[in-house]
């Protein structure tokens, strides 16, 4: 695969429920799913309407959820040598939420957080034999079922984009001011505008990740949403270039965000 260090390359669901996910989010974006992969029930994948396997879902067990895991999205950013990574994440005032290790046929991964304690994989991908290309998870220009936007709700906007922008080499384009809301700062890998840091509002819970995936329609996205149980708790709202976002929770609890046409 060639080299996409310091880009997100996978979107990860962890869920208790991946039949239930499974049924909510075909009808919401779009994607086909799997909730296990041969003799293993605990990793499926999600496949966007153009063939591309854009992330995976990970079965939450009783332990996980014991241990204080929960229903959440989590991205995947590629680097080149893990274990230096997750040291480097630990040197710039970040912590290791699970240590390094192997994937068999994926990759060798680890779970960290940020400063402000927004959590995020990092991994050295290792496609299997015969494979070739770059991941196309994410997708800057509309693609339906990919990935459009990456958002961080920052403990500290200006720490954590000093963090990112260290680690990952991350440029950081103008930011927009929000008034009373702070600055939006954008940030963009090789050239390309792949998100934004901002301040984490008041209302959300902690720090972490917004992935926003690309659907055609946000209204008919929306209806889907409420039809399948999901709940709506922002949007659809308008934002600046045209686009249209809605966000909200699906049935288990993990908190998603879509963007598209209205």
């Amino acid at each position: 695969m060639p080299d996409q260090s310091g880009g997100f390359i996978w979107y990860e669901l962890m869920t208790t429920d991946p039949e239930g996910a499974k049924a909510f989010y075909e009808p919401v974006v779009g994607w086909s799913m799997t909730t296990g992969h041969g003799d293993n029930d605990a990793y499926g994948f999600l496949t966007a309407p153009d063939g591309a396997m854009v992330g995976g879902l990970l079965r939450l067990t009783g332990e996980m959820t014991g241990g204080g895991a929960k229903p959440c999205w989590l991205g995947y950013i590629a680097v080149g040598d893990v274990d230096q990574a997750v040291r480097n994440v630990e040197g710039k005032g970040g912590k290791c939420l699970m240590p390094a290790r192997d994937v068999e046929m994926a990759g060798r991964i680890a779970m960290v957080a940020d400063p402000g304690g927004a959590p995020f994989y990092v991994m050295t991908p290792k496609p299997p034999p015969g494979s070739e290309g770059e991941s196309t998870a994410f997708a800057a220009a509309k693609n339906p079922g990919h990935c459009g936007w990456n958002e961080l709700m920052a403990g500290d906007a200006v720490r954590e984009a000093e963090f990112y922008t260290g680690l990952f080499g991350w440029s950081l384009p103008e930011a927009m001011d929000m008034g009373p809301m702070g600055k939006y700062q954008f940030v963009a890998h090789d050239g390309v505008t792949i998100g934004a840091i901002m301040r984490t509002m008041p209302e959300a819970p902690e720090p972490h990740w917004n992935h926003y995936f690309w659907v055609p329609s946000i209204e008919q996205a929306k209806g889907a949403i409420e039809a399948n149980r999901g709940r709506v708790t922002n949007g659809p709202m308008q934002v600046p270039g045209g686009d249209w976002i809605v966000q909200g929770t699906d049935p288990q609890g993990a908190a998603f965000s879509l963007v598209g046409g209205k």
